[in-house]
C-alpha cells in the first residue's frame, strides 16, 4: 500500500513562489508514476504535472512555464515548484501515485490508484 503526504501549501501574495512536497511510503517512487492534481471549489480536479517513470514529465496548459515538477528517490519525495503564482492557481493540490499508469492517461484522476490528502494553496494579497 502505498501513503502520500503533501506539505508546504499556505498563503502566499500574487507573484509570489511556494514549493510543495509529496513523500511517499510504502513502495519506491522509482517504481511509480507521479503526478500533482488540483482542485479548486466547484471545479473539477485539474492535472498539473507529473507522468511516467523515467519521463520527462508533462505540464497543464495553465502552468507551463510557470512550475516545475521534480522527483528525489533517495528521499522517496516528489515536488512541485510554482513560480509567478496567480490569484487562480488558489486550490487544494493533491500528489497522486499509479503503478500502472499508460502515457494516454497521465492526465486521469481516476487512472492513480493513491492520493494524498491535499495541501491547500490560496493566492491573494
Amino acid at each position: 500500500q502505498v501513503q502520500l503526504v503533501e506539505s508546504g501549501g499556505g498563503l502566499v501574495e500574487p507573484g509570489g513562489s511556494l514549493k510543495l512536497s509529496c513523500a511517499a511510503s510504502g513502495r519506491t517512487i522509482s517504481t511509480l508514476s507521479m503526478s500533482w492534481f488540483r482542485q479548486a471549489p466547484g471545479k473539477d480536479r485539474e492535472f498539473i504535472a507529473g507522468g511516467k517513470v523515467r519521463t520527462n514529465p508533462l505540464y497543464g496548459n495553465s502552468v507551463k512555464g510557470r512550475f516545475t515538477f521534480s522527483r528525489d528517490n533517495a528521499q522517496n519525495t516528489v515536488y512541485l515548484q510554482m513560480n509567478s503564482l496567480k490569484p487562480d492557481d488558489s486550490a487544494v493540490y493533491y500528489c497522486a501515485a499509479s503503478s500502472t499508469l499508460i502515457q494516454s492517461s497521465i492526465g486521469t484522476p481516476s487512472a492513480y490508484a493513491y492520493w494524498g490528502q491535499g495541501t491547500q494553496v490560496t493566492v491573494s494579497s
